[in-house]
């Protein structure tokens, strides 16, 4: 009789993992700051960032938008933030009438301007409606950032800024995308409320 999975060691395996995924972030914190700076000054200029992504990236690009929209740790005024993932009259009809390859490239397209920022998040970095998306963005004048895994696939060749996770693993990558998105939400607050005393990080 079987006796099932080694729970000790995958408990183990997957925490080893995340912490070495999470701890090699310490060498990114030029990248990260970048892309914080990007998105503030987004927000100060009267813009909003948007997101997009499939599956566990649609999931983390809604969680973001929504700690934005509403509030992560402090209390300020609500700041400009869109899942591009969340609208399904428009992800089913573009997909019906386009393909599934333009779900997102058409939402840049009619609600993106320049002075946006937006964020596609993809594991692999090859996604072919993340990659429209910031096309679109692109061409439109907004500014671009990647979520990826490691190399950063496609993705990185349109992103002005990209976060590649060192890691091939979806489940660790997406551990860290969310822990990043977080740390952005946390310098976001301290900006804007550093903003409205005079001060900017």
């Amino acid at each position: 009789m079987s006796r099932g999975p080694d729970a000790s060691g995958i408990f183990r395996d997957s925490i080893a993992e995340h912490l070495q995924v999470v701890g090699a972030l310490a060498g990114q914190q030029t990248e990260l700051e970048a892309i914080a700076r990007a998105m503030t000054a987004t927000l100060r200029g009267g813009g909003k960032i948007l997101w997009c992504g499939n599956g566990g990236s649609a999931g983390d690009s809604q969680h973001l938008a929504a700690e934005i929209v509403g509030r992560f740790r402090r209390e300020r005024r609500g700041l400009a933030s869109m899942a591009l993932t969340t609208d399904t009259s428009i992800l089913t009809s573009v997909a019906n009438d386009y393909g599934y390859e333009a779900v997102f490239s058409r939402q840049v397209e009619a609600l993106g301007a320049p002075g946006d920022l937006l964020v596609g998040i993809s594991t692999s970095g090859n996604s072919a409606n993340v990659l429209a998306a910031l096309e679109a963005a692109r061409s439109q004048g907004l500014v671009t950032v990647a979520f990826t895994g490691a190399g950063g696939g496609k993705l990185g060749a349109l992103a002005d800024h990209l976060l590649a996770i060192g890691s091939r693993e979806t489940a660790r990558i997406q551990e860290a995308h969310i822990l990043v998105g977080h740390m952005l939400c946390d310098w976001i607050e301290l900006d804007w409320v550093a903003g409205q005393a005079g001060e900017a990080l």
